[in-house]
């Protein structure tokens, strides 16, 4: 259980197109949240949204100042995708040791959908949209680790959690 002085984590996991953003966006608002994404910050920099150098020192990055932020009581809400289990197993260790919060929102949606709403993306792109394909969004599908119900339950359950994440 959290310190109740602690703040809280929220880490989002999903593949591409699965609705991170918007997830991320809408809880901003209802928790008066800190919202860390990496394309948005790989975009300002410049940097290659491919560069997997790059991503993964923004990401870290962004790790230390969820951590600051939640150490002071606040929450930070991480759209990293967060695909393997290895690092939602090594976040949600670190908020355990801290007496930090740490949910999990699971946004599990079908290729076909996830493709579509790519597709809208990649014809109209702004200026933090990754573009991408069919084909790669296809390779990320063997790359994704989707937490199971038991995972599921090591997390804390959000405000108006009805079940499941």
């Amino acid at each position: 259980m959290a310190d109740s002085r602690r703040g809280t984590i929220v880490l989002l996991c999903g593949l591409p197109g699965s609705g991170k953003t918007t997830t991320a966006k809408g809880l901003v608002q209802d928790r008066r949240a800190v919202r860390l994404c990496p394309d948005e910050w790989i975009a300002f920099l410049g940097g290659d949204f491919f560069d997997d150098a790059v991503r993964e020192r923004v990401e870290e990055l962004q790790w230390r100042l969820a951590g600051d932020i939640t150490l002071a009581g606040g929450i930070a809400i991480i759209e990293s995708g967060h695909w393997l289990k290895s690092d939602r197993d090594a976040k949600r260790d670190w908020a355990r040791g801290h007496g930090v919060g740490i949910e999990l929102v699971v946004l599990d949606v079908p290729i076909d959908e996830r493709w579509l709403r790519l597709a809208a993306r990649n014809a109209a792109p702004g200026p933090t949209s990754v573009p991408l394909t069919l084909e790669v969004l296809q390779s990320y599908e063997g790359l994704f680790q989707l937490p199971d119900a038991e995972e599921q339950r090591l997390f804390d359950r959000s405000p108006g959690d009805a079940g499941s994440t």
